[in-house]
């Protein structure tokens, strides 16, 4: 049984709206790249959002609460501690972005079996394909 994910818990409208970021994203810059820096480059090399009000109004999608209890069980599972400055929405959007995007890459197939890989325009191709049926 498949285990539930944040990313399977957004609305539609917002998993829509990330999966376009990541497609848009491979599209630039994926080919030639190796598939295990996929995530780092589409989902931390440049923020998500910039502006405070811009966050603010895209929480209010997810939750800012919601938002905040993934980026605390997160962090602290992999880092022993929160360092994302939860008083500041930018950071709280990004970071939340971050996660939800190595969840959404990690539903991949295509990429985890190409993990270790440079990825050529048939790799791409495919993953973009995958990203298409979610």
């Amino acid at each position: 049984m498949r285990q539930e994910t944040t990313f399977s818990t957004l609305t539609l409208e917002v998993r829509s709206e990330l999966i376009n970021h990541a497609i848009d994203g491979i599209k630039d810059r994926a080919e030639g790249m190796q598939g295990c820096d996929l995530h780092n480059t589409l989902f931390n090399e440049d923020y998500y959002l910039i502006g405070r009000y811009e966050a603010e109004q895209w929480l209010n999608k997810v939750g800012i609460f919601h938002a905040i209890d993934v980026i605390k069980e997160y962090e602290e599972m992999n880092f022993g501690e929160v360092t994302t400055d939860l008083s500041e929405a930018e950071r709280v959007c990004n970071m939340f972005v971050y996660i939800v995007g190595e969840e959404l890459l990690g539903e991949l197939e295509t990429l985890r079996d190409l993990w270790d890989n440079e990825l050529s325009e048939d790799n791409v191709n495919s993953i973009i394909d995958e990203l298409e049926r979610l």
